[in-house]
């Protein structure tokens, strides 16, 4: 089985393959160095497993995780770390397994090998609960990952069974619900109608249609968000 190695120390990295390589039907197909590296490597070489340290810059190893287990064809994610107080976050964000630092060969063999041993339906079944601290969405595109920072896009809207993300640089379709989206995300987005939510620090007013609507302006774009009868008494107390 194809393995993606992703920790942003060198010596960690290779400490891990030489280990690998010592156990038989496990390949180390690539490495990475970060979580927006790892996608991109995954998308490349689609592994069936991915070993991920969790404390990582940029994009750190429990999104990247929830990322990848949102593709067609999910990895089994393996989490290493020295921090014992991820290991409920770990399998939070979709892991099969968790190996605390530094790792032990039998320990992870053991691993690779209850990884090997699951379905791709057992793999897509896995909890899809999220933890805090998302900072990107990500959406499939003509068979890649594209991710739009939180604080980039304006709002989601539901259409039909999809949920548009407008962000700076346009649209994306995702197949996530505005439930979902509206618990994790409450910092900073607000449901201003049942197929909308909206991001507070990017509105700028207020304004009635011809036909008596109120309707969200937003800065830098033109696009505005209809707010129902039932959410305009919290809607306003923004503008007070």
């Amino acid at each position: 089985m194809n393995i993606l190695i992703v920790d942003d120390e060198h010596l960690a990295r290779e400490r891990l393959k030489q280990m690998v390589t010592t156990l038989h039907g496990f390949i180390v197909a690539g490495e990475a160095a970060n979580g927006f590296d790892a996608l991109e490597m995954f998308q490349a070489l689609q592994p069936e497993i991915v070993l991920m340290d969790i404390r990582m810059p940029g994009m750190d190893g429990l999104e990247a995780g929830r990322h990848l287990s949102s593709m067609s064809r999910p990895p089994a994610i393996i989490f290493t770390t020295a921090y014992g107080e991820y290991a409920l976050r770990a399998f939070e964000a979709h892991a099969v397994d968790y190996l605390l630092k530094p790792v032990r060969k039998e320990k992870l063999e053991q691993a690779l090998l209850a990884a090997r041993k699951l379905s791709r339906a057992q793999l897509e079944g896995i909890t899809q609960a999220r933890t805090d601290g998302r900072s990107h969405i990500s959406a499939r595109v003509r068979g890649d990952i594209k991710l739009v920072p939180v604080e980039k896009i304006f709002y989601f809207k539901a259409d039909a069974k999809y949920v548009v993300v407008r962000h700076t640089e346009g649209e994306l379709l995702i197949e996530e619900s505005l439930k979902s989206l509206e618990q994790e995300l409450d910092d900073r987005f607000m449901r201003v109608h049942r197929n909308a939510l909206v991001a507070v620090p990017l509105l700028n007013g207020l304004k009635k249609t011809s036909t008596g609507h109120i309707q969200l302006q937003f800065d830098g774009i033109d696009d505005t968000v209809e707010v129902s009868r039932r959410h305009l008494p919290q809607v306003r107390n923004l503008f007070r």
